[in-house]
């Protein structure tokens, strides 16, 4: 059974009530649930936080024993060296996946330091991106 994990970023613990027009109304844990029912072929683990460093660590920590890694880094994804030298450091492949289509937002969200080390980006599908990683790693 192939390992995978989804890693989200600062925020997104509010999928469900935050910016319901951009993010949509459904709860990051409901739909977990619904990808862990859909792909049962899968194990799908889940890791979430508001703070880079913990999302670093978590990233090496899987980034050698796991089939996929699913990498929403939200608002890091457009800061963060660290995170991206974190990826470019383990062996797990990472799909950077974004709700919004970040190139029709603001200008600072065009920039990625996460997509230059990341196998594939998927951006812009709502939280469908996230199913579209897993179609990746199939």
């Amino acid at each position: 059974m192939k390992k995978l994990i989804i890693i989200n970023g600062p925020n997104l613990n509010l999928l469900g009530k935050r910016e319901p027009e951009i993010y949509g109304t459904l709860s990051f844990t409901d739909f977990l649930n619904q990808l862990k029912d859909k792909y049962s072929d899968f194990s799908i683990d889940y890791f979430q936080s508001n703070i880079e460093g913990e999302l670093i660590d978590k990233i090496q920590e899987v980034g050698f024993n796991y089939d996929g890694i699913i990498l929403n880094a939200a608002a890091y994804t457009h800061t963060s060296v660290g995170i991206g030298d974190a990826i470019k450091a383990v062996e797990t492949p990472v799909i950077e996946v974004h709700i919004s289509n970040t190139f029709a937002r603001e200008e600072f969200r065009h920039q990625s330091y996460i997509s230059p080390n990341a196998k594939g980006v998927i951006l812009g599908f709502g939280i469908q991106s996230y199913e579209l990683a897993i179609h990746s790693f199939l």
